[in-house]
């Protein structure tokens, strides 16, 4: 059984920065792109970040590009996503996903393509 548990949100002030983890556990991940995504009160859930696990090809929402990083630590079986300078509207609820068909399809950034989702961790950055 597959589960992904999220951590590392909180409350920070723009320009600040939080770096929030991961861990996978259940099945050996090799094969699987781990994806981020966020959803905003009244918006729909919208990509943030993938990478691959094997490999670590990784890919990024144009609005996080050059602030966020991907990454993740085999050994651990985390990814984790850290987050720079960063702005009121990256406030969202992020979520963990798993896609195990990365192998054949590569990084999506649809969130249909993941079959695996972690709980939320809420990110608030004030102004």
């Amino acid at each position: 059984q597959v589960q992904l548990v999220e951590s590392g949100g909180g409350l920070v002030q723009a320009g600040g920065s939080l770096r929030l983890s991961c861990a996978a556990s259940g099945r050996t991940f090799s094969s699987y792109a781990m994806g981020w995504f966020r959803q905003a009160p009244g918006k729909e859930r919208e990509f943030v970040a993938a990478i691959r696990w094997s490999g670590g090809s990784t890919s990024y929402a144009d609005s996080v590009k050059g602030r966020f990083t991907v990454s993740r630590d085999s050994a651990k079986n985390t990814v984790y996503l850290q987050m720079n300078n960063l702005k009121p509207e990256d406030t969202a609820v992020y979520y963990c996903a798993a896609d195990q068909f990365a192998r054949a399809f590569g990084i999506r950034d649809n969130a249909a393509a993941y079959e695996y989702w972690g709980q939320g961790t809420q990110v608030t950055v004030s102004s």
